[in-house]
């Protein structure tokens, strides 16, 4: 499952059994950890996933900041109560290439809003399923 966090919302995909095309799923809209989380490990539990791939969203220089850092404190939480393997993927400009794609697209505002967030984690986990499968 690709994951997507942002402050506002938490965007997710899948990928196919193969782990060749990745498909998004859902945007949860943040309340607090909990009913986030257990959002999360419903659909978990529903999708037989296998591991998460979690978007860090670093500088431009590659640092860390404020959002890399919050990023990291949800899946330190999360990892208590889900013993799934967990792997982070550099997000950097994900949710730009997403907004640009959308754009060409035609889509209206309004439909990216609600698209924007589980397209940018269907396209985190895309580039690690293509990392993996490079390997």
């Amino acid at each position: 499952m690709g994951v997507d966090l942002g402050s506002k919302t938490i965007g997710l995909a899948l990928s196919d059994l193969s782990f060749t095309v990745a498909t998004p799923l859902e945007t949860i809209r943040r309340v607090k950890f909990t009913a986030d989380a257990n959002r999360m490990l419903e659909l978990i539990a529903q999708h037989g996933i296998g591991g998460l791939v979690i978007g860090l969203p670093l500088n431009m220089d590659g640092s860390e900041g404020p959002s890399a850092q919050s990023a990291r404190a949800f899946i330190r939480n999360f990892a208590k109560l889900s013993p799934l393997p967990l792997a982070f993927w550099d997000e950097r400009l994900s949710t730009a290439a997403v907004t640009r794609t959308l754009l060409e697209a035609d889509t209206s505002r309004a439909r990216r809003a609600e698209v924007v967030d589980k397209m940018a984690a269907a396209y985190i986990l895309q580039g690690a399923l293509e990392r993996m499968r490079n390997l």
